[in-house]
Formats: structure tokens, C-alpha cells, sequence
């Protein structure tokens, strides 16, 4: 239910099937949700193995025939009551304590093997480890093994980085821009549009292409100074800075920012996109979407437009739009706050995630906002929804999941920070400081 091509993930090993599992992807098939149609493919794999078998299944079936040809195992549909007995007040009746038995069963008929329950359910693995049965989470769909070794698009230079990698360097300069080229051992370990700096800020530059053992590097933008500023936003710190750098950069089509609430994530976004859209007239208009999942109890249906559905959950895009306009009016005046607010109404439009699919976007900056509760293949739907000139910007703290199967290290903002860290044309920050209030950033310690 949580991967339909999970079979296919063992690889030399085999794979049991027990009958009360096939029973409760029976009862999960009908219906729209991400779980039906999961339960739904599941199934057509099941029943394109069983296929292959010629009607003898009982000598297993070879994974390798189907999907992933790595797949070296057998799939067994073990189809025997459970013989091991449970203590007492552990009914076999139960799935759950059914497979406890079966598990227990497997082991005693194979001494030779290892034999592993494999499940998401922890009460299920909790029980597993009472009864001395060996139990493991499913662990083919995380991006990461912890949450902390994802990429954070910096490097820290260590102080004697310059004795190994300065001696060929070369500089240069083109429209304005300078750039180094570099050589020594550390090259192999960076990634297009990853930020180097110094400890002591001394030297900033971003990796703009790497080739054997040498880089092309180039100094950032400084944002940070009122006279790059970007719709009136100026960068508080380093890695905001960084973030704008990558935002406003054209040959960037793919943006991911982290980071934990008030760091201006979708702040910076907003100012980079009113800049590009209005300004440099880069991109037509500004698409912002966002799953809709409450936090506490659900509010129930809303009435309206989609735009007026989505009117709730967008409450954090209002309050950066404010911010925005402020900056405004106090540049123009209040007359060139009131053009701001019938401009961004024109150019900045709500979106559900729901009827992304099947569209195309052209000229389109979209905002992903809250993308750490969209699963890998939600996710891919959207990003895949890009047409020419546009650029997606992704917008999450892994700290905050709402949506109860997916975790730090299996959902889909994880997902494309790992697998775009290589792509030229992509690039990625963790933002680090807080810079909301000094209550939130107290909170964010504190609580």
C-alpha cells in the first residue's frame, strides 16, 4: 500500500506473500485515494507474476521476469494457516498477529535462513521485537538514512583549503561577473550551484561547473546591500544571500530552499518571483500551490472559486504580500501600494494540487509551498508539469510533517533535493537563522 513495486526492492532475496495480506489489499482498492490506486498497482504487478508461472506457483515465481531485472529472489504466496501457536492473548484471528505467526512458522521450517517481517506498521514491529521475531522497517523508499546527511548546498572551506587548491588557479572576468578556475582533491565533492565560502566569510563563490579535477567558480551576487535590493527585501544573512543568488539566477530552472519557520523562505520566493514577473518581465505570472492538509481538526467543505478553496491555506502567502506592499508604500506612497495590490491580484494565482495533472506551464514561476507533505510520486507530478521558461521553486521545513506516512527521510522534498543536486541547472539552500521576530526564533530553540 505504501510502494506498489515494494516486491521488486529485496533483491537476491525472497519474498513471501501471505494470504491475509492479499485480503486487506482487497479491501483498500476502491476509491480515488493515493492508497487505492496503490493497492490497485500492486495488484496488476501480482497478477503479471502470477502469469509468468504457468500455473505452478507453489516452486515461486522470479522477481527478475518483472519491473527491476536487479530483482534476483522468488515470490512465495504462502497460503498455510499459521502452525506456530502465539501466548495467550494474541488472537491469530488478527492480520497482524497472523503474520507474527507465519513469521514465527517461516523461521522453523527454514533454519538454514534469516527470516525478516518487514512492515511500516510500528505496533506491528513493536510486538515483532516482544515475541524475539525479527522485524524491520521498510526501508527502500528513504532518500537518506538521517534527515541531517541530506545536501545543504553549502561547503565550508577549511583554513588551509588555499595551500592545496590556490596554486594553478586561474581569474577572469566576463560581463561584469569574475570567475576562478581551481584544481586539488575537494573538487570531486562539490555540486553545480553549491556555495563555498571561508570560515570568516573572507571568500564567497558559487560552483558554477566541474570537469575532471577543476572547477569554474564564480563570486556571488551581494544581496545583502540596500542597492541590490530585491523588491525592497535585502538578504539578512548568508545563506539568504545565496538563496536570492539562486532565485534570481535565469539559467537556474529548479530551486529547493529548507529551513525552519521564519527563515524567509517564502519571503525571499515571493520577492524574487515580483521581481522577475513585473520588473524583468522573465516570467508571465506567479503560480502558488500548496497540499492541503489542517493541522488540527479539518474545517469541512468550502464553498467558492478553487482560488477562494484555497483561500485558507494560504494564509502564509498573504502575510508575505503584505510585507511586500508595505515596502512598496513606503517607497511610492499609498497610491503605489493600491497599484501593487490590483497588479499582484493580476499576476499571483492560487492553485490546488489536485488538478495539476495533465497541465503544462509556460513562462510560469511556480512556488511549491510546504513540499515536504507531498509524497516522491506527488511531486514528481508537479515538477513534471514545467514547460519551456519556466522555473519551479520548492519551499519546506522537514521538521514540520503533517501527512502521517511519510517521514524526514521518505518525502518528496527530500526526494528531489537528493536526486537534483547533480543537474546544472538546479540548485538548493538550507536556510539556517531565523530572522522573524526574536520570539519565533526563541520558540524555534525553546519549544
Amino acid at each position: 500500500m505504501h510502494d506498489p513495486a515494494s516486491i521488486f526492492r529485496f533483491q537476491e532475496h525472497d519474498v513471501y506473500i501471505t494470504i491475509a495480506v492479499l485480503e486487506e489489499l482487497d479491501k483498500h482498492k476502491r476509491g480515488l485515494s493515493e492508497v487505492a490506486r496503490n493497492v490497485r498497482q500492486a495488484t496488476r504487478y501480482l497478477d503479471d507474476l502470477a502469469k509468468t508461472a504457468n500455473g505452478d506457483i507453489s516452486k515461486g515465481i522470479p522477481l527478475s521476469q518483472q519491473l527491476d531485472k536487479s530483482s534476483g529472489g522468488n515470490l512465495y504466496f504462502y497460503v498455510e494457516a499459521s502452525r506456530s501457536p502465539l501466548p495467550a492473548g494474541l488472537e491469530i484471528a488478527g492480520t497482524d498477529n497472523a503474520l507474527l505467526g507465519i513469521t514465527h512458522d517461516l523461521d522453523k521450517h527454514h533454519p538454514d535462513n534469516e527470516v525478516i517481517l518487514v512492515t511500516k506498521d510500528i505496533n506491528l514491529r513493536i510486538k515483532a521485537h516482544a515475541l524475539h521475531i525479527q522485524c524491520e522497517d521498510y526501508t527502500s523508499d528513504q532518500v537518506v538514512e538521517d534527515a541531517d546527511l541530506l545536501h545543504t548546498g553549502t561547503t565550508c572551506l577549511a583554513n588551509d583549503f588555499w595551500d592545496e587548491h590556490g596554486k594553478e588557479m586561474e581569474s577572469w572576468q566576463e560581463e561584469g561577473r569574475t570567475f576562478y578556475r581551481i584544481t586539488g582533491p575537494l573538487i570531486t565533492s562539490w555540486h553545480p550551484n553549491e556555495f563555498i565560502y571561508t570560515e570568516d566569510d573572507s571568500f564567497q563563490a558559487i560552483v558554477k561547473e566541474i570537469k575532471n579535477d577543476s572547477a569554474v567558480i564564480e563570486t556571488p551576487k551581494d544581496y545583502t546591500s540596500d542597492n541590490n535590493s530585491v523588491w525592497g527585501i535585502v538578504a539578512r544573512n548568508r545563506e539568504q544571500n545565496y538563496a536570492l543568488n539562486l532565485l534570481l539566477d535565469p539559467e537556474i530552472d529548479f530551486v529547493s530552499l529548507l529551513g525552519a519557520a521564519g527563515t524567509g523562505k517564502t519571503l525571499l520566493s515571493l520577492a524574487a518571483g515580483l521581481t522577475q514577473t513585473l520588473e524583468h518581465k522573465i516570467y508571465n505570472e506567479i503560480i502558488v500551490t500548496r497540499v492541503t492538509i489542517p493541522v488540527g481538526e479539518d474545517i469541512g467543505y468550502l464553498p467558492g472559486t478553487e482560488e477562494e478553496k484555497m483561500g485558507p491555506w494560504m494564509g502564509a502567502l498573504e502575510d508575505n504580500l503584505e510585507v511586500l506592499q508595505n515596502f512598496q508604500q513606503q517607497e511610492h506612497g499609498s497610491w503605489g501600494r493600491a497599484v501593487t495590490e490590483d497588479l499582484l491580484k493580476q499576476r499571483i494565482h492560487i492553485k490546488s494540487v489536485s488538478f495539476m495533472r495533465g497541465r503544462t506551464f509556460l513562462r510560469k514561476l511556480l512556488i511549491i509551498d510546504e513540499a515536504q507533505n507531498l509524497s516522491p510520486q506527488q511531486i514528481k507530478t508537479l515538477v513534471t508539469r514545467a514547460g519551456p521558461e519556466s522555473k519551479i521553486i520548492c519551499l519546506g521545513n522537514l521538521s514540520q510533517i503533517d501527512t502521517p506516512y511519510l517521514t524526514e527521510t521518505t518525502n518528496g522534498l527530500a526526494y528531489v533535493v537528493d536526486r537534483f543536486r547533480q543537474w546544472q541547472h538546479s540548485g538548493h539552500i538550507t536556510l539556517q537563522r531565523g530572522e522573524r521576530s526574536r520570539l519565533a526564533d526563541f520558540a524555534n530553540e525553546a519549544l
